[in-house]
């Protein structure tokens, strides 16, 4: 027999073989077009040596920037001192204007020359001596520079006062401004863990960020309202608040759980609210 060099087109490329497709390559021609719809893909090329193979580049040109997928989620510019990134992390920048004091444990980033102090002194210091047991240990954020926070994916509401005044429980703070009034107060009741409910309350120039778990609402109060006191998040300043002796809703029935839990009341004038969670602490 003849050998295998002579036989007719042998090792002679196929027409067309390993060649791009008819109107692919740089952008510009027909680079986007997916290749099930280029003629002859998939399809053995003459001379049986299969189907004719298309590398990823010569189907589309690769985009600019590998990371395209997270272009959603990249920082969002500044907009004042506070600025909310998302729904469940915010940004402090810091150089003009106060310290910011925020929950231990909170910064994921930051840029800049900033300095975190652990130290109890000062503000901190009396806040956390008087909040003992309560849970909460702030650090101070002072420099030049950004500070990003969050805490446990809580979703986070930045809340300027301008002058306002506002009651705020004690777990549910993020971060606020060193150059708001603070004032920790307690509701006393021997049927509350510990003996009392603390509380911030806030007033004055500046912004305090508040953890929510979960969309809170804003409950306008009109006569009595009587709010569970572990989905209680905040309230306006000047109204009543006492203990509710009517409401006792036994706990039980839930799963893990025991004891009764407490309702406070609310009392007062057009114009105050209380803000709940979806979600008991």
């Amino acid at each position: 027999g003849q050998p295998a060099a002579a036989g007719p087109g042998y090792a002679q490329p196929a027409p067309g073989h390993a060649q791009p497709a008819a109107g692919y390559g740089p952008p510009g021609g027909a680079g986007g077009v997916p290749p099930q719809q280029v003629p002859g893909y998939g399809q053995p090329a003459p001379g049986g040596f299969g189907p004719t193979e298309v590398l990823p580049s010569q189907i589309q040109p690769v985009v600019p920037g590998a990371m395209n997928s997270l272009n959603p989620y990249r920082e969002v510019p500044a907009a004042g001192r506070w600025t909310q990134q998302n729904g469940k992390l915010v940004r402090a920048t810091l150089g003009q204007g106060p310290e910011v004091l925020a929950l231990r444990g909170s910064m994921v980033a930051y840029q800049g020359d900033i300095d975190f102090d652990y130290k109890s002194s000062g503000l901190r210091g009396l806040i956390e001596n008087k909040l003992t047991g309560q849970g909460l240990k702030l650090m101070t954020c002072k420099g030049r520079g950004e500070v990003f926070l969050a805490q446990d994916a809580s979703d986070l509401h930045i809340v300027e006062l301008n002058g306002q005044s506002l009651c705020i429980n004690a777990r549910n703070i993020l971060a606020f401004d060193s150059s708001l009034r603070t004032e920790v107060r307690r509701i006393e009741s021997p049927g509350i863990p510990g003996g009392g409910f603390f509380h911030f309350e806030v007033s004055g120039q500046g912004t305090i960020v508040v953890m929510t778990k979960g969309t809170p609402m804003t409950l306008n109060v009109a006569g009595p309202t009587f709010a569970d006191m572990n989905a209680l998040v905040a309230w306006t300043s000047g109204m009543r608040v006492s203990v509710s002796t009517q409401v006792r809703i036994s706990r039980q029935i839930y799963s893990g759980s025991s004891g009764e839990s407490l309702a406070l009341q609310f009392m007062g004038f057009q114009g105050h609210f209380v803000v709940v969670q979806p979600y008991e602490v």
